[in-house]
């Protein structure tokens, strides 16, 4: 009888996958063992009541196998712009040689809850200590994604991208007449699939235009053009419930997918800027740093403390002034006179201290500057000098003014300096709130010339972001500079610079990034 027991236990793990559950205090451990027989008719390994399934389709594996699956409960780097939503887990083929890696499997993973967020399956390459994208498809009403994979042993999760709707409400425009549409998230060229969940309809799109605005209409992921609307819907249904599938995402100028790097997801930004930094506002503490040290010249950066120091010795901002146009004159022993940022004014023109304010912090009028210098009683060079002894006084000591416009590449800080200037500078609230003035308007007094001046801040007309403070800069030798003061929270803002992008694209989009992080630290 003993002798007969013994068999069949033999017969049974021979011709039957073999299941062991085991759980530490960390990790849950789920492992089976497959045999040729088993590999040869196909197997779908499942584990955690269906939270991962492993599709092993005949072919895939050509010898018995062991295979484990873990849910890990341990501390890993996270990709620092994605959310995860599901569990990380970790399968291993035990058999290596079992396996050919040129034959992909398909991997399918639940995630917590319903979200209305696109969503990717990310393996961690201990190489790189970084996360890395998989082809994805997600099913948001079985809430499950299913990806194809290459490897013989990963940690995989589902990560959603906490801008990026991919569920929602849509509705009409009449623009092109064709099969486009609008997205405030996925960029031009990119071709979605667009779902109507009423009635099951779909129609592929390519996106030509931005919108719609997300800060008007925080659930509309997309707008169709006429044409496409009307292949899902009747038109005087005007808006409808939609899902969006990325059919393909074109990469921006850098080669990101979403803001992602197509290869590697980074655990925090990787600027392309020659400096940057985020400083809390209110402590000063550094919460991210690179090259921060170096020494570079900060161009119009230099104009928001040209701006204080002018507002610590006269803050009468209703004082009428009398513009010279030999201010000027200084601007141009930097650059040519069509080089120059001004406010185009008369010799002789009035106008008011805070007319001449705005336009310097607004429109970056370098004349402005030199005007207000004048006007502040104080010779050009003692003016200067209060400059450099007030950056100095807060700690700001590898800095250093020669003139008050940064039309001059002499005059250097760092972004470590900087961040400190800001900091205390935009601690003047009205100094701050003229800095993100998006449009200003005046007329002169004495010729009564009315004055349009725009902010060239791009963050600001987002209206994405609560900023506080800002001032944008470009020379040939400081490439584009920005400073931004953000509000993150009731009890937290930040002080964002980033000098020496490429160009002003770059230089707003890596100013955003870190804003970004700033949020989610």
């Amino acid at each position: 009888m003993k002798k007969s027991l013994n068999t069949l236990i033999f017969l049974f793990v021979l011709f039957f996958p073999v299941l062991i559950f085991a759980q530490t205090s960390e990790n849950k451990v789920f492992s089976i063992r497959l045999d040729k027989e088993t590999i040869a008719k196909g197997y779908t390994v499942t584990a955690f009541e269906d939270a991962i399934k492993l599709s092993l389709v005949p072919g895939i594996l050509s010898s018995s196998t062991p295979v484990e699956v873990i849910e890990l409960h341990e501390e890993l780097p996270m990709p620092w712009s994605l959310d995860r939503v599901s569990s990380v887990y970790q399968f291993e083929f035990k058999n290596k040689a079992a396996y050919d890696d040129h034959k992909p499997f398909y991997i399918q993973l639940d995630y917590e809850e319903e979200i209305s967020k696109y969503k990717q399956v990310f393996f961690y390459d201990k190489n790189f200590s970084s996360w890395r994208p998989l082809p994805t498809k997600d099913f948001p009403e079985e809430q499950f994604v299913r990806s194809l994979i290459h490897l013989p042993y990963a940690r995989i999760a589902v990560f959603s991208f906490p801008d990026t709707l991919n569920k929602g409400k849509a509705s009409w425009y009449a623009y092109k007449g064709g099969l486009f549409a609008a997205s405030p998230d996925f960029p031009k060229g990119s071709r979605l699939r667009v779902t109507n969940l009423d009635n099951d309809k779909f129609v592929d799109v390519e996106i030509n235009d931005y919108g719609p605005d997300r800060s008007i209409f925080p659930d509309r992921p997309i707008d169709l053009d006429k044409l496409a609307f009307a292949k899902i819907a009747d038109l005087s249904e005007g808006i409808i419930n939609v899902s969006i599938e990325p059919l393909e995402i074109v990469a921006d100028d850098e080669g990101y997918i979403m803001g992602v790097h197509p290869d590697v997801v980074s655990t925090k930004p990787e600027p392309i800027a020659t400096s940057s930094i985020i400083i809390d506002a209110n402590t000063g503490e550094v919460l991210f740093e690179q090259d921060v040290n170096k020494k570079i010249p900060l161009a119009s950066l230099t104009k928001i403390i040209s701006i204080y120091t002018y507002l610590t010795v006269k803050d009468d901002l209703d004082e009428i002034v009398t513009y010279s146009s030999q201010d000027a004159q200084y601007n141009y022993e930097w650059c040519k006179p069509w080089e120059s940022a001004e406010l185009e004014l008369g010799d002789g023109e009035k106008l008011t201290a805070e007319n001449l304010v705005y336009s310097a912090l607004v429109g970056s009028a370098n004349n402005a500057v030199e005007t207000l210098v004048r006007n502040s009683g104080l010779s050009r060079a003692v003016f200067i000098q209060k400059m450099n002894d007030l950056v100095a006084s807060w700690g700001a000591t590898s800095t250093n003014f020669i003139e008050p416009t940064g039309l001059a590449p002499l005059n250097y800080t760092t972004a470590h300096d900087y961040a400190i200037i800001a900091k205390n500078v935009f601690a003047n609230e009205f100094l701050a709130s003229v800095s993100v003035t998006p449009e200003y308007e005046f007329d002169t007094l004495e010729y009564e010339v009315h004055k349009r001046i725009r902010n060239t801040n791009q963050i600001i007309k987002q209206n994405l972001y609560n900023i506080e403070g800002s001032k944008t800069g470009y020379l040939d030798e400081a490439l584009y500079c920005l400073v931004t003061k953000v509000k993150i929270s009731d009890t937290k803002s930040v002080i964002v610079v980033t000098f020496g992008s490429p160009d002003r694209a770059t230089s707003f989009r890596e100013n955003e990034k870190l804003i970004k992080y700033s949020q989610r630290i």
